[in-house]
């Protein structure tokens, strides 16, 4: 179905750009010492609950744009889960990676980015695809 392939790399192109982020500011306070790892575990939840609103927020916006381009509500549908799935996942790779990195002693600005695309992109199409493949029968 062509309407997935046009659609699936903007879940993972958000899912990049969120992560990126996170992870650069993630960085940045490494890099300052300002991470106070007593207070990781508030920051954490709050990277899950700002994917979860910022998956919302672009996931309604990206499944109306759909709707109007493909008329199809279950594909629109099947946008804003895999939208919130994915900047959940970018925020907590985005958070987690750069602090992993720093506790083995690799320098979290080299290496953080390869590890974050992966996972926002391998993720992200497991969660668009596997809801694409429950709702098929919808999308045809």
């Amino acid at each position: 179905m062509v309407a997935l392939s046009s659609t699936m790399t903007i879940v993972t192109g958000m899912g990049g750009n969120a992560g990126s982020q996170t992870g650069s500011i993630m960085v940045r306070e490494l890099v300052n010492n300002d991470v106070k790892f007593s207070r990781v575990y508030k920051a954490f939840i709050k990277e899950i609950f700002l994917g979860i609103i910022n998956g919302a927020v672009t996931g309604l916006v990206t499944g109306i744009a759909a709707y109007f381009i493909y008329g199809n509500g279950y594909l629109s549908l099947i946008l804003l889960v895999a939208m919130i799935g994915n900047l959940i996942i970018a925020g907590v790779f985005g958070f987690l990676i750069p602090l992993v990195l720093k506790r083995c002693h690799a320098d979290p600005a080299v290496a953080s980015t390869i590890f974050l695309t992966t996972a926002t992109d391998v993720l992200g199409f497991f969660i668009f695809l596997g809801l694409a493949k429950l709702f098929l029968p919808k999308l045809l």
